[in-house]
C-alpha cells in the first residue's frame, strides 16, 4: 500500500510539473523566477501561534508573523535585536520590564499594532480554555500561573499594563534576566482578538488571517502545499523573493527526486541512509543546531513505573551505535542540554552497560525474561525515526532479551497519542525556542504540557524555578547541573540520545538561505539568482 501511494504521489507531481514548466513553477500560477520552492515534511497541525508546538507550523508562523524581539542569527552568542519592540529595559532587580512598541507597524489588513495586541495575546495564551502547551512560558508574569490554573479569573490582575506613552509594562513574580528571550517565540507573538472571535476555528484560513510578518499567507491547499506572498504592509525591508511555495510531501525519496529535477530549491532533514552520496553534492550543507533527540518513558505505565526498569532500559541502549548507524554527525549526549549551549554537561547521565542493565532488570523482578511484558515504542512517520526505532528494538532484544513492538503514526495523530495515551517509549526532539537551559529543562516540569512522561518531581521543579530567578550565571549553571542530574541519573523519565546536526540541500539558484543554530527558516532575505 505504501508503494502504491508513493507511485500515485510521484505521478501526481509529474502531471503537475510537466503541465506548467514553460511558464509556471506549479499549478498555483507562480513564476519560477519569483518563487522559492521548499519542502515541508508534513501538514502543519495549526497556524494558531499560541497553540503550535511543532517545527513545521513554527516555520510558517516565523515568516508570516514577528514578535517583540528577534535573534541576531549570525551572532554566535545569538543576541537579541529589536523587532516589533523597538527597545526594552529592566528594573535593577530584573523584575519589571518596559517594552517600547515600534510605531507605524500595520497588520496585513492595515490596522496599526499597539501594546494592547500583546496583552490580548498573552491573556489568550494563559486562558485555560485555550489549552496552549506553551502557557507555562509566561508563568514568570505576576499571577500568570494562578490565572492559567483558574485560581484567578480576572485577567486585569496579570502583571501587564500600558503606560501613558503606549509602552508595555510587564511585572514578574520574581527576577528573570532572560525574560526578553521568551518573546522571540511564536507563542508570545501579538494577536488580533477581533479576528479570532469573528472567525473562530477558521481564523487562520488564508481569507481570514491577519499577520505582521514579511510574508502573508496566500494559499493553504491542505496536505498538498502552502504559498506565502510578500506582504506590502511589512514595516521592514521587503522580501527579496515574492513567493515561497512549500510542498507538503512525506516521502523523502520523492522530495529528493524533485530536487534533482530542479523542481524544489531546498530540503532539510535529509534521510540519514542517503547522506553518504548526498554529501558529495555541491548543494549539500550541514551545521550543528541547538536541539536534542530523546526517548521519553511513560512512567505511569507498567513496567516503566519501576525506576530500575527505566534505568535498565537506558543502560542497555548504546547511543554510539545509533549515531554511528545514522552516520549524520550527531553527537551522542548523556545530559539534557545540547552541545554548544550554556549548561551543557558532558559527564552527566548513565553509561551504556549491558551487565548492570541485566542485573537491574533482575532486581526489578524480571529475572525470568518471559514474564517481561511487550514494550510498545511509538514514533511519528519518518525514515530516520524508523531506523532509530528498529535499532533500539534490536538493541533491547540483543542486550536484555526483551520484545519491543514499534508503531509509527502521522504527525497529527502521533501528537494526539502523546496527549491521550503515550506508549511505553516514545521518541521526540526538542529544538531551542530560546538559547537558555531553562527552555530545555522547563519542558519536563510538572506544569509543562510538553511533558508527556507523566513524571513529577517537586525538587526538580524547585531547581528550575530557583535557577530562573537567579541572575548570577555561575550559580544558574550549578542549579541547572543539579536539575539535569535528577532527570538523567536519579529518576530517568527520559533518555537523551544525541545533540543534533542539521543537513540540507540548497539549490545553486538560492542565495542567503537561512542556516543557524536555532534552525529558524526565515526566508525574507533569500534571493533567487539566474
Amino acid at each position: 500500500m505504501k508503494l502504491i501511494n508513493s507511485l500515485i504521489l510521484a505521478l501526481l507531481f509529474v502531471v503537475v510539473f510537466s503541465g506548467c514548466t514553460k511558464k509556471q513553477s506549479s499549478e498555483y500560477g507562480l513564476k519560477i523566477s519569483e518563487t522559492l520552492r521548499v519542502s515541508l515534511d508534513t501538514e502543519p497541525p495549526t497556524l494558531d501561534w499560541m497553540k503550535a508546538t511543532d517545527t513545521t507550523s513554527s516555520s510558517i508562523v516565523y515568516n508570516i508573523m514577528e514578535g517583540m524581539v528577534a535573534y541576531n542569527l549570525n551572532d554566535p552568542e545569538l543576541s537579541l535585536k529589536p523587532a516589533l519592540g523597538l527597545s526594552w529595559s529592566a528594573s535593577k532587580d530584573a523584575r519589571v520590564w518596559t517594552f517600547k512598541i515600534r510605531k507605524g507597524v500595520q497588520w496585513s489588513d492595515g490596522v496599526e499594532l499597539t501594546a494592547q495586541h500583546f496583552i490580548d495575546a498573552w491573556q489568550r495564551l494563559l486562558t485555560p480554555k485555550t489549552a496552549s502547551e506553551y502557557a507555562y512560558f509566561m508563568y514568570g508574569i505576576k499571577n500568570a500561573k494562578a490565572f492559567n490554573e483558574g485560581k484567578i479569573k480576572d485577567p486585569k490582575k496579570l502583571g501587564l499594563k500600558i503606560n501613558g506613552a503606549g509602552d508595555l509594562i510587564v511585572t514578574l513574580e520574581q527576577p528573570m534576566s532572560f525574560f526578553p528571550y521568551l518573546l522571540s517565540h511564536t507563542s508570545t507573538f501579538p494577536a488580533r482578538l477581533d479576528i479570532i472571535n469573528k472567525f473562530g476555528d477558521n481564523w487562520t484560513d488564508p481569507k481570514n488571517i491577519v499577520t505582521l510578518g514579511a510574508f502573508k499567507l496566500k494559499i493553504w491547499d491542505h496536505d498538498k502545499a502552502m504559498v506565502l506572498e510578500r506582504s506590502p504592509n511589512y514595516y521592514g525591508t521587503p522580501t527579496k523573493t515574492k513567493y515561497v511555495l512549500g510542498y507538503i510531501i512525506n516521502e523523502k525519496s520523492t522530495v529528493l527526486n524533485l530536487f534533482d529535477a530542479g523542481k524544489i530549491d531546498a530540503i532539510k532533514d535529509l534521510p540519514a541512509i542517503d547522506l553518504p552520496h548526498l554529501r558529495k553534492k555541491p548543494e549539500y550543507h550541514s551545521h550543528g543546531i541547538l536541539g536534542i533527540y530523546y526517548l521519553g518513558y511513560n512512567v505511569k505505565r507498567a513496567p516503566f513505573d519501576n525506576l530500575k526498569v527505566r534505568k535498565a532500559i537506558s543502560m542497555a541502549i548504546d547511543r554510539q551505535e545509533i549515531t554511528k548507524m545514522l552516520n549524520a554527525g550527531h553527537v551522542p549526549i548523556k545530559g539534557w542540554i545540547p552541545v554548544g549551549m550554556f549548561g551543557f554537561e558532558k559527564k552527566l547521565g548513565v553509561d551504556f552497560n549491558i551487565k548492570t542493565a541485566n542485573r537491574l532488570l533482575d532486581e526489578a523482578g524480571f529475572k525470568d525474561r518471559s514474564k517481561f511484558p511487550t514494550i510498545f515504542y511509538g514514533f511519528n512517520t519518518n525514515e530516520n525515526h524508523q531506523r532509530i526505532a528498529e535499532n533500539v528494538q534490536a538493541q533491547l532484544k540483543r542486550n536484555l532479551n526483551i520484545t519491543v513492538e514499534i508503531k509509527n503514526e502521522e504527525w497529527k495523530v502521533y501528537l494526539s497519542t502523546l496527549k491521550s495515551k503515550p506508549p511505553h517509549i516514545f521518541r521526540l526532539g526538542w529544538l531551542a525556542d530560546f538559547p537558555d537551559p531553562d527552555n530545555f529543562l522547563n519542558m519536563l516540569t510538572s506544569t509543562s504540557d510538553n511533558n508527556h512522561t507523566g513524571w513529577v518531581n517537586p525538587e526538580f521543579d524547585r531547581q528550575i524555578i530557583n535557577a530562573a530567578q537567579t541572575v548570577d550565571k555561575k550559580e544558574r549553571k550549578r542549579l541547572y547541573k543539579k536539575a539535569q542530574k535528577i532527570i538523567v541519573e536519579t529518576d530517568l523519565p527520559v533518555l537523551p540520545v544525541y545533540s543534533m546536526v542539521e543537513h540540507l540541500l540548497v539549490s545553486k539558484r538560492v542565495k542567503n538561505y537561512p542556516m543557524n543554530p536555532m534552525s529558524n527558516f526565515i526566508w525574507k532575505d533569500v534571493e533567487l539568482v539566474k
